[in-house]
């Protein structure tokens, strides 16, 4: 489980495909390599994969690799991961940890795209810009999506604001822009995109009820 809280913006090293249609990255990360075990999981704009080497970087830091299956590179952005990459990153939620954005699963539902970026005229007081986004869901999963409610964006936990059919908008603060991928997401960008947990099983139930 994740919150969606962003905690390191890692760097895509290494792509390599092996057979069988999994493709092996290596992420560098500023996370120390004594605190990452193998076979743990580690959220990558979004996705849950699970380390499967670690060691560290010279000048700090550490590179781990995850293994992405066929079924990931085709229902989520890590297909198109290439060197250079910038990946939000989320270290798995422990017991007793902050739940200071909403919970989170790792498992994407699909793919979003940005239509439009407006950068918020910089008012008194305000360290930094905000940006307002306005994305296009799948038809099949706009149903989940409530203004007010929460989303799953490339792992970064945001609150939707407004709603109509399949498009809809989040307002980033500077703290998130400065801290995230999302200072240089820009329109036709794809996303990761995991509704709430807690819409789709009261979307399940009142499926199971109509029934």
């Amino acid at each position: 489980m994740f919150t969606g809280l962003v905690s390191d913006v890692g760097v895509v090293a290494a792509v390599a495909d092996h057979p069988g249609g999994l493709r092996r990255i290596r992420i560098h990360s500023s996370y120390d390599p004594a605190s990452i075990a193998l076979g743990a999981s580690i959220a990558c704009a979004g996705p849950c994969l699970t380390v499967v080497a670690v060691g560290p970087r010279e000048g700090g830091g550490a590179w781990f690799e995850v293994d992405a299956a066929a079924e990931t590179l085709d229902r989520t952005t890590a297909g198109d991961w290439a060197p250079g990459a910038r990946l939000n990153l989320e270290r798995s939620l422990r017991i007793g940890d902050e739940l200071g954005g909403h919970i989170v699963t790792g498992h994407i539902d699909g793919v979003a795209e940005i239509l439009a970026r407006e950068d918020l005229t910089v008012r008194e007081g305000l360290w930094g810009p905000s940006a307002r986004f306005t994305i296009s869901a799948p038809r099949a999963l706009a149903r989940f999506i409530a203004p007010k409610g929460s989303v799953a964006l490339d792992g970064t936990s945001l609150t939707v604001n407004t709603v109509e059919e399949d498009t809809f908008s989040v307002l980033l603060i500077p703290h998130t822009l400065a801290v995230t991928t999302w200072g240089e997401r820009r329109a036709g960008d794809r996303l990761n995109l995991e509704v709430d947990l807690m819409a789709r099983y009261v979307a399940r139930l009142a499926e199971a009820k109509d029934a």
